[in-house]
């Protein structure tokens, strides 16, 4: 089935002990848990350590609970380290990674990090590819490149502009 695990991204879990821990950990998030979210996460951390959605969703968690924490955000940008734009999930990482940087103050290498995972658009849903863009213009507005910023807020998504080849994409 498919599950929403952060706004922009959703995973295909199964019925086995990752895909009922990953369910857990949105079900608990929704109703405001954090202890038994993260109590699950570090469950699936231990089990699968590579797994990228499981990474994805921990990262999310970490940065929703604590926004302003500039520890979250080394440990976001450590555990983003390596990671290319290979899938919609591993450009979700990228997001994280460059709100983190920009947090920390490297807008930098925030942009050059959205600016890799804006280079594929196939496979990748409308929502994820508004964010990257929104993060980006958050980061030409730090930078002070303010008509950037606009114009990167004034772009359509592919599928807006018509460059989708398949009507139901």
């Amino acid at each position: 089935m498919s599950l929403p695990i952060t706004g922009e991204v959703s995973a295909h879990v199964g019925p086995d002990v990752r895909g009922i821990l990953l369910g857990l950990v949105e079900i608990y998030q929704r109703q405001k848990k954090w202890k038994e979210a993260l109590k699950c996460l570090e469950r699936l951390r231990k089990l699968e350590p590579d797994d990228m959605v499981v990474r994805l969703s921990f990262i999310e968690l970490l940065m929703e609970l604590q926004p302003n924490d500039p520890s979250v955000f080394r440990r976001v940008v450590h555990m983003t380290e390596g990671v290319e734009n290979d899938s919609e999930i591993h450009a979700a990482l990228l997001l994280y990674k460059a709100k983190a940087a920009r947090k920390l103050g490297f807008n930098e290498a925030a942009r050059d990090v959205l600016t890799k995972a804006l280079r594929r658009k196939k496979d990748r849903s409308d929502d994820l590819l508004r964010a990257l863009r929104y993060e980006r213009a958050l980061v030409y507005e730090d930078l002070g490149e303010h008509k950037r910023a606009r114009s990167e807020l004034e772009k359509p998504c592919p599928r807006q502009a018509g460059l989708c080849r398949s009507p139901g994409l």
